[in-house]
């Protein structure tokens, strides 16, 4: 996909707030995420980022409004909005007498009308997403025998096998090894160069830099989104930290590394920010 192309929506959110038990947790948010794009999202811990993406993908609640490609996400039917949506959560857990396969096979679900079998087609998803997270072999396989790294690519591959044109995912680089941390940028940049919008929420600053826009998160608010090589979103980031973090570019890329003394912030950031692209 060009990056010149237009940029349109996939997912909004419109003055978002979530409480949990009575106290402000999130927001308010306003943000939209470009079609098409990887969007990383970051912060310190507590920072919201979590809440943000389970609100996005109609998993928390809250008030205010959710789009989902321009229509509100109350108002899509389920299983369009499962065929649509994939989510990989945070320390999700696979039923532990299943077979690896047939946990994947649950992301061909919205899918498959009420209680058929699984076509040909279905199969062939569910194949070729476990060949992409290299767990094709150990697909017989009870998950309670799975270590938690190899369960971690059975449910990214289950994510996969929907197919969906936007794919969520909470810390998915949690319990990989960095061969296989970097088998799954590869998978991400490759669903970007095919259209598809992908928005993960990542502890690891140096895979977040890879993406194409960033989403920089405090105290329940985002502080700023955009282009992840731009110096503002550097700058947010180091601010984030506490200047405990510098960025250094080696050869095309970005990298974030750990500073012993807190650095001034190069670019002011301001308190709130609104986030929206044409």
């Amino acid at each position: 996909m060009s990056h010149d192309a237009p940029l349109m929506n996939a997912l909004a959110a419109e003055s978002w707030c979530v409480a949990l038990g009575g106290l402000p947790v999130l927001g308010p948010v306003s943000l939209a995420l470009p079609a098409g794009r990887w969007t990383a999202i970051v912060g310190p811990n507590g920072a919201g980022k979590s809440t943000l993406l389970r609100s996005l993908a109609g998993l928390q609640a809250g008030e205010g409004a959710v789009r989902l490609q321009d229509r509100p996400l109350s108002q899509w039917p389920a299983k369009a909005r499962a065929r649509t949506l994939a989510w990989l959560g945070q320390t999700e857990t696979g039923a532990d007498d299943l077979r690896a396969e047939d946990v994947v096979m649950l992301g061909r679900l919205p899918h498959q009308a009420w209680l058929a079998s699984p076509t040909e087609t279905d199969r062939t998803a569910v194949r070729e997403a476990m060949q992409q997270t290299h767990c094709w072999d150990w697909r017989c396989k009870p998950m309670g025998q799975l270590s938690g790294g190899e369960r971690q690519r059975v449910l990214l591959a289950r994510a996969l096998a929907v197919q969906a044109q936007v794919l969520l995912m909470d810390e998915p680089l949690a319990h990989l090894d960095p061969p296989h941390q970097a088998d799954w940028l590869g998978i991400v940049q490759a669903l970007r160069d095919r259209g598809v919008t992908v928005v993960s929420v990542l502890h690891e600053l140096n895979m977040a830099l890879h993406a194409d826009e960033l989403v920089v998160m405090a105290q329940g608010r985002v502080l700023h989104q955009g282009p992840t090589h731009a110096p503002q979103a550097h700058a947010a980031l180091v601010q984030v930290f506490d200047g405990r973090i510098s960025l250094h570019a080696v050869g095309a890329q970005w990298v974030a590394l750990p500073c012993a003394a807190p650095a001034p912030c190069a670019v002011p950031i301001p308190t709130s920010h609104t986030a929206s692209h044409a």
